[in-house]
């Protein structure tokens, strides 16, 4: 009103001061519209949820203006921190997570069944870094790693605590470099270092050998975008060469892609079988059914399983059991059962939300709990489950022998169900 008053006192020319007057209110309202929006987009939250995150700006604006080392003060590194802790409240560690560009970039290339690396399946359990499983003929596997190593530390860096994303950033690199990991292994009383040269790592996600007695011994490592595909390659090849009875492996199996799971489930079970049942958070369910032409629905079958069998191993390892298609065994898996829903952010980076949970084609829960075997079988400390190669190159005594009591368990169970099933 003041500035008014002020155009009148001048007298000035009323083609003049129409539109300084229009000048003014518009500012005044495009002002107050800024002000406005100022206010309340700060935080779209509902009030309780924005007034919880009055001490994480305050803490920020603490770290930022007082820390000792103002070069440690990086607002992206803060700001992926604050993101992977505020998932981990959630309690779906591991499973839900959010990937930086680099990261998310990477788990594609896991997913590809390519990427360069060491070669192994690593993971972070209760804070503490450790190999799942290292990927056979990779330079993990040749340095001797083990599942169930626990790693202390990368390159001198104490690694305790680290998320699984950080994790395989450090553990990862260009081929050509090296990794020094400190491992920690059952049995061995101090640490020690293994200096790992990275590669080009080529993973086929499915392996396959015969054993005596034409008892074909497959192995899924992940589900990855090629799995269906190369699990029926595998299953011609069984069927040419005469197996009489199938071992399927899913130790140490991370889990990885639903459809290639549902591929993966069609060659042993019938069209219109329920592999599992995905749950949203209101209740609403949606079965997955297998497709026509498996090419193993009626051979002999057995599934081993372990506490590293996660996500889509357990979803397999489940189907099978309660459609009365295999004999599971082995130890009770990991329990996660969250359907992971990838969200696309800023600058390449995503976030892979658990929206949903499975449950077993007979409605039961799993997260947390994981499949429970037929057969309660576990390996002694420090002892690796053969691969498909390592197996196939002993004489059956030299197998009978071997410390994997999980599978010597397995080919007596389907043993016995070929001896019923000639008898």
């Amino acid at each position: 009103m003041n500035i008014l008053r002020q155009l009148f006192r001048l007298r000035l020319p009323i083609w003049l001061v129409t539109p300084l007057l229009a000048f003014v209110l518009t500012l005044g309202i495009g002002g107050g519209y800024l002000l406005a929006l100022r206010v309340t987009t700060p935080c779209p939250l509902q009030a309780q949820e924005c007034a919880a995150l009055t001490n994480f700006w305050r803490v920020w604006q603490l770290a930022r203006d007082h820390f000792v080392d103002p070069a440690a003060i990086d607002p992206q590194r803060m700001s992926d921190g604050a993101i992977n802790g505020m998932l981990d409240s959630l309690g779906d560690q591991g499973h839900t997570r959010y990937l930086n560009a680099d990261e998310a970039r990477r788990e594609r290339e896991a997913l590809s069944g390519r990427f360069e690396g060491i070669g192994a399946y690593i993971d972070v359990r209760d804070g503490q870094p450790r190999i799942v499983a290292p990927i056979e003929g990779s330079p993990a596997e040749r340095a001797g790693l083990r599942p169930d190593d626990l790693i202390l530390r990368v390159d001198g860096y104490d690694v305790r605590g680290v998320t699984v994303e950080e994790l395989r950033n450090r553990v990862r690199g260009p081929k050509g470099t090296q990794v020094v990991l400190t491992i920690q292994r059952a049995g061995v009383a101090a640490p020690f270092d293994v200096t790992i040269t990275r590669e080009e790592v080529n993973v086929p996600s499915v392996t396959w050998r015969m054993l005596p007695d034409r008892i074909a011994l497959i192995k899924i490592n992940r589900f990855a975008e090629r799995t269906g595909a190369e699990l029926q390659q595998a299953l011609l090849e069984v069927r040419a060469q005469k197996a009489q009875a199938i071992i399927l492996d899913l130790r140490n199996n991370p889990g990885g892609l639903v459809t290639q799971l549902v591929a993966a489930a069609s060659q042993f079970m019938p069209e219109g079988s329920t592999v599992l049942i995905e749950q949203d958070r209101d209740g609403a369910q949606r079965p997955y059914t297998t497709t026509e032409g498996g090419l193993a629905l009626d051979i002999p079958l057995v599934v081993l399983v372990n506490n590293n069998s996660a996500s889509a191993a357990e979803i397999l390892a489940g189907a099978l059991q309660e459609n009365g298609r295999a004999r599971v065994i082995g130890q009770a898996t990991f329990g996660t059962a969250t359907v992971l829903r990838p969200f696309d952010l800023e600058g390449g980076a995503q976030v892979r939300l658990g929206a949903s949970q499975w449950l077993t084609p007979k409605g039961r829960v799993v997260r947390g709990v994981g499949i429970q075997p037929d057969e309660l079988i576990a390996l002694a400390p420090g002892v690796a489950p053969l691969t498909p190669t390592e197996a196939a190159t002993l004489t059956p005594e030299e197998l009978q022998r071997s410390q994997d009591i999980q599978l010597l368990r397995g080919l007596e169970v389907v043993r016995e169900a070929l001896a019923q099933k000639t008898s």
